[in-house]
């Protein structure tokens, strides 16, 4: 296949919206965000306008990598990458507990990362 004709089926696959953008991998070591934690969190109530504030309040915070809402045991889990443990013990008190609705937080401090990817099986 000639770059040409690669080139063009890369901008018909963006088009169709299969491919959905790039990124640069980053190791953490080097950006000092180490500690990789995941919390699951509760709200007080379930409504469609503390979902809307909490969602918007999650989308501002950059120490957030990702944000689930889920179903089960608890409303979302977060995926949150920070610079060591008294970094998180900042940003829980700081901004998670008072995000609007949060009646529980519950930490995961990972130990060690076994799998992490984002590469999609075709």
């Amino acid at each position: 296949m000639s770059a040409s004709s690669c080139f063009e089926r890369v901008r018909r696959l963006r088009e169709r919206g299969v491919i959905m953008g790039y990124t640069a991998l980053i190791n953490p070591k080097y950006a000092e965000r180490e500690l990789l934690v995941f919390v699951e969190i509760m709200l007080d109530r379930t409504t469609s306008d503390i979902f809307d504030q909490f969602a918007a309040r999650i989308r501002r915070s950059p120490e957030v990598l990702e944000c689930h809402m889920v179903a089960g045991g608890f409303d979302y889990l977060v995926k949150v990458r920070m610079k060591d443990m008294a970094a998180y013990r900042a940003f829980l008190a700081d901004t998670l507990v008072v995000m609007p609705g949060v009646r529980e937080t519950r930490t995961y401090a990972v130990m060690e990362e076994v799998k992490d990817t984002s590469i999609l099986p075709l």
